[in-house]
């Protein structure tokens, strides 16, 4: 499905799918979990899901003439964590805008995880006293107008690299990679679970796996907290990623699939149910989940096991996207554990 475009690589290939043996058990042994380390996908800055999403972005950004990556997100990116380690990489500078889109307030949560690694790989921070929305923000237009301003040439990533006309590409490939696996394996997963914030990895997901029929059995796990916004931003990015890679067919409403429980009490703000997910998938697995994305999605994958959403026998396959290092920033919370 992406034959045609363009790719610079950044990770090191297919990632590995493991079974999750003792939590599959511990759910009571009638739904095969297993797990896509996407976590693990590359050596730069400890890796994640936005790779996949750069790598059908950056061959734009070097023939665009620019010298500087330009993106936003809140304090504990770590979208603007891969944005700085990809701007090291090719040789460009990398500006950021790190909005406080968390109430949460760690002392040093502004100091460690993500964003002490963006400052270490070089990127010039700006902190700015914004709440969180997944949409253009304000402040990183004015971004790309000062890096202009002072003779530089900005590259505009929005947050997530979500809404990038490109954005929806690198988890088409998701699905392309994963149907190949499956040939490997001997069988077909019945679902997939995923965390959904600013959409682009949902979205290109969908549009992947609609290409054999399996648009619906991606489930994603809303950590937004903003479930109308969002789930209107997965379609129109999934519209987009289906008219580039050819899919033949238009995406509706209700090929997006949202699960709105797990996303509370706010964005970045892990409830005593997430906090728990984290332990048990830690404790059971050695697989660390954090407080803002895949600790939320963990939660909503249990919870719906322990509901009957899977059927019996059901093979689920759990997106593991990365994020670990924003664990730092909430070293109070789990001072025990």
């Amino acid at each position: 499905m992406l034959e045609k475009f363009e790719r610079y690589p950044l990770t090191f290939g297919p990632t590995h799918i493991e079974r999750l043996n003792r939590l599959s058990e511990h759910l009571g042994g009638k739904i095969e979990l297993y797990a896509k380390r996407e976590d693990c996908n590359s050596g730069l800055a400890f890796g994640g899901n936005k790779l996949r999403k750069l790598e059908y972005i950056i061959p734009d950004a070097l023939k665009s003439g620019a010298d500087t990556l330009v993106s936003i997100g809140g304090v504990q990116s770590n979208h603007t964590r891969m944005v700085a380690a990809v701007a090291a990489k090719i040789g460009f500078k990398c500006r950021l805008v790190q909005e406080s889109w968390v109430p949460h307030e760690d002392a040093v949560y502004d100091r460690v995880g993500n964003i002490m690694l963006s400052r270490i790989m070089g990127a010039d921070v700006q902190m700015v006293d914004e709440g969180f929305d997944i949409g253009i923000r304000r402040s990183w237009e004015d971004a790309i107008e000062d890096v202009r301003a002072k003779g530089g040439k900005p590259y505009p990533i929005p947050a997530g690299a979500s809404v990038h006309k490109y954005g929806g590409l690198g988890y088409v490939g998701f699905a392309e990679e994963v149907r190949a696996q499956e040939k490997e394996l001997g069988f077909k997963f019945d679902y997939v679970v995923v965390c959904t914030v600013t959409g682009s990895t949902h979205a290109g997901m969908t549009v992947g796996f609609a290409k054999d029929g399996r648009e619906r059995q991606v489930i994603g796990i809303d950590a937004s907290c903003t479930p109308v916004q969002t789930r209107a931003q997965v379609l129109e990015i999934a519209r987009r990623a289906a008219a580039l890679v050819e899919l033949g067919r238009e995406l509706n409403e209700e090929d997006i699939v949202l699960v709105e429980d797990y996303a509370y009490p706010v964005y970045g703000v892990p409830s005593e149910e997430t906090k728990e997910a984290i332990r048990l998938a830690a404790r059971l697995e050695g697989m660390i989940t954090d407080p803002v994305y895949e600790g939320k999605s963990m939660q909503g994958m249990i919870d719906l096991v322990n509901k009957g959403f899977f059927p019996t026998g059901s093979k689920v396959l759990y997106a593991h996207l990365g994020g670990a290092p924003a664990l730092n920033g909430y070293g109070y919370t789990f001072r025990k554990g």
